[in-house]
């Protein structure tokens, strides 16, 4: 699954018809707010880092149609405030077309709290290819980290639905909740396949919920195919 990401998306290399990139800063306590967004064939990137207990929100959004790839990034950092980065990407196909939707967030903080989501959605239709990737990161020192990732791919008449989601809560001394939604629909001769993984990792003695929930659908002579793992760490 990894490697046709790579593959399509090192492919695209320059070749993104639009791209946004949005840069802030915060220091002394400030607030520090980027929003980037991209439409077409598109790469979308927001980051934002705030010092001493300032905030810092990053948000990103991609989207593509007629078979193109959406890449979305947000990234948030701040030191005993609040980080938050939430990145969305959204990608159709028809008529055989590859749709790829990517998107990845992450959160960081130092004695604060770092909140992450990350939500991808990808749609093939009529022999179209949809794969859906989210990953969702999200590490506080001593602090709170909530960790939420969703990828939704759907196939219809002939299309593939591929979905991938993981979600990281990493935390030491606090508290990591990591959340996992993946779901994959296919009808009418199409087919699903979704896998989601979470992962918390925390110290001793922290609290570390974990949900992973993999759905495939398939209806009207389709093939569906489910994967969840979940991983609790404690160091």
């Amino acid at each position: 699954m990894s490697s046709v990401f790579s593959l399509v998306l090192a492919g695209a290399g320059s070749a993104m018809a639009g791209e946004a990139v949005a840069i802030s800063t915060a220091s002394n306590g400030g607030s520090a707010s980027s929003t980037a967004v991209a439409s077409g064939n598109s790469r979308s990137t927001a980051i934002s880092a705030a010092t001493r207990g300032g905030r810092a929100e990053a948000v990103s959004t991609a989207s593509a149609t007629r078979g193109g790839i959406a890449d979305s990034r947000a990234v948030a950092m701040a030191e005993r405030g609040h980080a938050l980065a939430t990145s969305n990407a959204d990608a159709d196909a028809v008529f055989g077309g590859f749709a790829v939707s990517d998107s990845e967030s992450i959160a960081a903080t130092i004695g604060g709290v770092a909140v992450s989501h990350s939500d991808a959605r990808s749609h093939g239709l009529l022999a179209g290819r949809a794969a859906s990737r989210s990953i969702s990161t999200a590490t506080s020192l001593r602090g709170l980290a909530l960790s939420d990732s969703r990828a939704v791919s759907r196939g219809e008449f002939g299309g593939d639905a591929i979905s991938h989601s993981d979600a990281l809560a990493d935390t030491v001394g606090g508290v990591a909740d990591s959340r996992v939604r993946v779901i994959s629909d296919a009808a009418f001769s199409a087919r699903a396949e979704a896998n989601g993984v979470g992962y918390a990792i925390t110290g001793r003695r922290a609290v570390a919920p974990t949900r992973v929930i993999a759905e495939s659908r398939a209806v009207r002579s389709s093939f569906g195919s489910s994967r969840a793992v979940r991983v609790d760490v404690s160091r």
